[in-house]
């Protein structure tokens, strides 16, 4: 046996020869038919394909802030592994697939061009990205099949005089277009009744002719067989196809160029010039190549990528695609398509749009559909995960809250300045990540949503955060330490802004310094409490806590004593313990009775059910408790002696231990934790205990 057949025999049992045939099947006119007879869908038009083939990953309802939301899961890229996510953008993307069904149950929208529009880096071409890597795996499924046919020539009618040469439709077009147009009608009832049965969107059509090379090839067999069109469809040959964009095949990408090198042949196909002589003709369509952006992209999508910035003459042909459904390739009759046309652009171009009078044409042509940033924190960090998450980055450290600090920045320079008085910009975007804060509402958030619009369509783009954050990775202290912290991404983040390229004026970049130094101080919050937690993380001693607090708040709802462990005799309830773990949690003197109360209603409510009320069971009295224990531990701690260069032996164990837990619960390693409790350290030492 050669040494090289365990590896062959590898690479043969992940090819599934079977596979491959079931996708390049090849069939006849009449054994076609039958599979439309069957499977009304397989004739779908391109709309209907990319809405069906959306929901073919499924959905979810949800209710944010009254509003009924959809999340559709094929946007968080489950073909791709979710590198291609798209994340806090429910509500546009809602927009779009509705504009995809409206088109696919052929209200109009159908003849329009979908237009993303918003700031730069706000995922307006990983969105066109998506669609397309969606239907290049979904024409691969059963459940999105789709067929166009090849004509097969004998030397009699082949053009040429090869025997049994094949000649692929240049569009990829529809098998059944080749039904003559006075039969579709009829044909198009029957499959569109069984269609729509089957949960089908709209009804099938087919509209337009084949095209011009098909149109003369079938025209030609007519004649040779006297009007016969079954003699006609026994050269056809029908064959599954797989949209493909590097095949060039239902997928077309239009990149716009300068403009002296810019010609529309690139979107309507060309002559070739070495086929004239055989043909005689320039006008003869077996002598063009039908190999424009618009020809290839039948039956799919075409993606324009800054469709804004072509030249005029390409937006003509826009237009005609775009209404009518048709493109006039140079020296042929307008020519029929199926494809949906996507676009996308950012503010400036767009505001030109508007401003040219000479472009109304195409603004009335044009469903435009806002893509913003995101403005909810929790949907910012994902997008940072993706590529600075745990899986991606091993071999170094990134300390906790680093990447969160980056997108608390990004997504407050996105948000507009709050009108309610007394809203902090922290406040509202907290509000927005669904925290509650007392005195505001889902109909209060809802309200500053609806007041503030344009949040979204300007500050910070995730490209300027995931280009900073990878600079800290590569800086010599991290390559040194192994590590890096939020201090070190926000330095990077305050010292780009001087040659941001986005940003010129000094006031922008005075109010972003700004609001750095706002995350700053909730950082400095955050990691406070963790280490408060740390300290107070002796389980056994919150426990303790707990069941003595809730014995004299058992005892003062009952108006009953309690008695004394140590001296046995029973005593008033320990109103200066309940009101120091109370006040941790802002409950104020007018409110402690209800507070009690709740408190021993909600233990009631969990015994009928026959559970255990614990310490950690309760959010609020949990986290009282928590700094209730800090307080009474942090003396005994001495956590300032950190910042003193003498630490007894007693104290560095506590703080080891301390240092252990904040490893253990909150994700830090040795050199993480130690910054962390150096910096709280110096914070108390100067006095600083705010939160």
């Amino acid at each position: 046996m050669p040494e090289s057949q365990p590896l062959i025999d590898l690479i043969n049992a992940r090819v599934d020869q079977q596979r491959f045939q079931h996708l390049h099947w090849e069939g006849t006119f009449w054994q076609y038919l039958d599979i439309v007879a069957e499977r009304p869908a397989v004739a779908r038009n391109a709309y209907q394909r990319v809405y069906d083939m959306i929901l073919s990953f499924g959905s979810e309802r949800y209710r944010a802030f009254k509003r009924d939301l959809i999340r559709y899961h094929f946007f968080s890229d489950p073909i791709g592994g979710h590198r291609d996510a798209v994340y806090g953008l429910d509500r546009q993307l809602m927009q779009l697939v509705d504009v995809l069904r409206s088109a696919a149950e052929g209200y109009g929208t159908d003849r329009r061009i979908f237009l993303l529009h918003g700031p730069v880096g706000s995922s307006k071409s990983t969105i066109a990205r998506l669609l397309k890597k969606g239907l290049e795996h979904y024409t691969r499924q059963d459940a999105g099949a789709l067929y166009s046919f090849s004509w097969k020539l004998d030397a009699a009618a082949s053009p040429q005089g090869e025997p049994d040469h094949i000649y692929p439709c240049p569009m990829h077009e529809e098998p059944l277009m080749l039904v003559p147009r006075e039969a579709r009608a009829d044909l198009l009832d029957q499959l569109s009744q069984k269609y729509r049965a089957a949960g089908g969107t709209g009804t099938l059509q087919l509209e337009g002719e084949l095209c011009p090379f098909c149109r003369k090839v079938s025209g030609d067999l007519m004649q040779h067989y006297g009007g016969d069109w079954r003699k006609m469809l026994e050269h056809v040959v029908v064959r599954r196809i797989m949209l493909s964009e590097k095949d060039r095949i239902g997928i077309g990408t239009f990149q716009p160029k300068d403009e002296k090198n810019q010609d529309s042949t690139e979107l309507t196909g060309d002559i070739n010039y070495r086929k004239i002589a055989l043909y005689g003709s320039d006008s003869d369509p077996r002598a063009f190549n039908f190999d424009g952006e618009f020809n290839v992209a039948n039956r799919g999508v075409i993606e324009f990528i800054e469709v804004l910035k072509l030249d005029v003459a390409f937006l003509y042909d826009l237009l005609g695609a775009s209404q009518e459904h048709l493109i006039k390739p140079k020296k042929f009759a307008q020519t029929y398509i199926d494809e949906v046309i996507l676009g996308h652009t950012n503010e400036p171009e767009y505001k030109k749009l508007q401003n040219n009078e000479l472009m109304e044409a195409f603004r009335d042509r044009t469903i435009k559909v806002d893509i913003p940033y995101n403005i909810r924190l929790d949907d910012e960090i994902k997008i940072y995960q993706k590529d600075f998450g745990p899986h991606r980055i091993k071999h170094i450290h990134i300390a906790p809250h680093t990447i969160e600090v980056a997108a608390m920045w990004a997504v407050l320079t996105r948000l507009e300045t709050p009108r309610k008085a007394g809203l902090t910009p922290m406040q509202k975007m907290k509000l927005y990540n669904g925290k509650a804060i007392p005195g505001y509402t889902e109909d209060s958030v809802h309200e500053l949503m609806e007041e503030a619009n344009r949040e979204g369509m300007v500050g910070i783009s995730p490209r300027y955060i995931q280009d900073k954050i990878s600079n800290t990775l590569v800086c010599q202290q991290a390559l040194h330490e192994k590590t890096i912290n939020p201090f070190m991404v926000m330095n990077a983040l305050e010292s780009g802004l001087d040659n941001h390229s986005l940003i010129t004026d000094e006031e922008t970049k005075k109010k972003f310094r700004e609001l750095l130094a706002v995350v700053k101080d909730e950082y400095e919050d955050i990691i406070k409490s963790e280490v408060q937690r740390a300290i107070s993380a002796d389980e056994e001693a919150i426990k303790r806590l707990c069941a003595n607090y809730l014995e004299n708040v058992r005892a003062y709802t009952q108006r009953e004593r309690v008695k004394n462990k140590y001296t046995g005799r029973d005593e008033e309830p320990d109103e200066r313990l309940m009101r120091s773990i109370e006040e941790k949690i802002e409950i104020p003197e007018s409110r402690k009775d209800d507070f009690r109360q709740e408190i021993m209603n909600y233990i009631g409510a969990l015994s009928l059910d026959n559970k255990k009320f614990e310490y950690n069971t309760n959010a609020r009295l949990y986290k009282a408790l928590e700094l209730k224990l800090f307080e009474d531990q942090r003396d005994t701690i001495k956590l300032k002696n950190l910042v003193s260069s003498v630490v007894d032996d007693e104290t560095q164990a506590k703080i080891d231990v301390v240092k252990q837990r904040m490893i253990k619960n909150f994700g830090y390693n040795e050199q993480s934790a130690t910054d962390v409790l150096n910096y709280v350290a110096s914070i108390f030492a100067r006095g600083d205990t705010k939160g």
